[in-house]
């Protein structure tokens, strides 16, 4: 995202939410102490951000359903080829095809890679509205199928992206073994972040999220190999 956009999410989320101001500086990209702190859990490393000075990480907890701005304000809805079968079955189509052909549409996306990398990638995308077009990938769409009580009428057979939420991740070549990696998406439009001196408070979420983040690069990466998605490295 650019420094704009997450500048523009924090001033929206302000207007609901009491944001850190130290957390606030560290998604604006104004703090010079942070550094990486990796942590493996089950087949899973996740990075999590600790801030020397204040002698402190920073963790998640969600606030559903007061709060479901990751599904009013996700950028695009990728699908593994697991997705397009069981939520086609969800729509009522007979079909894969034909939930593709009306319920989904083909973006291109370029994304900043952990080692300063930058990752093309080609993915079939559920429409989060209707009338959605490649031009509306990456922009703020509230998802069509957020009911008025803050969830989701596909669950539990939502794309399997939204069950990342609020993480991003990545696979890595550990000499000749494919490495899960994965850490948090700062775009400013979660409330769930907050400071603690130790990694207690999210230990159970972070086994729970190990499994679900492993089984989804397993299935992209199924995906990619059955054609349904491409990723180059430039």
């Amino acid at each position: 995202m650019f420094q704009k956009e997450i500048e523009e999410s924090l001033q929206l989320l302000e207007k609901n939410w009491q944001i850190d101001p130290v957390l606030k500086d560290f998604v604006l990209g104004k703090r010079t102490d942070v550094s990486d702190y990796p942590i493996k859990v089950k087949d899973v490393i996740f990075h999590i951000p600790y801030l020397s000075n204040e002698k402190k990480f920073i963790l998640w907890k969600c606030f559903w359903p007061d709060c479901h701005n990751c599904c009013d304000r996700q950028g695009r809805l990728p699908l593994t080829s697991d997705d397009l079968v069981t939520i086609g079955k969800g729509l009522k189509y007979q079909k894969t095809s034909d939930f593709i052909k009306k319920e989904t549409l083909i973006a291109t996306w370029q994304e900043a890679g952990p080692t300063l990398t930058n990752t093309v990638m080609t993915s079939i995308n559920l429409k989060r509205k209707l009338d959605e077009t490649e031009a509306d990938d990456g922009t703020h769409i509230s998802c069509r199928f957020l009911n008025k009580e803050g969830g989701c009428s596909m669950h539990p057979d939502r794309p399997g992206v939204c069950y990342l939420y609020p993480f991003s991740t990545w696979l890595e070549n550990d000499n000749g073994r494919a490495r899960v990696h994965s850490t948090f998406q700062f775009t400013g439009d979660c409330p769930g972040f907050y400071l603690s001196e130790t990694l207690d408070p999210m230990k159970e979420v972070l086994k729970e999220y190990s499994i679900t983040i492993y089984d989804y690069n397993m299935k992209y990466t199924r995906t990619t190999r059955e054609g349904f998605s491409l990723a180059n490295f430039v």
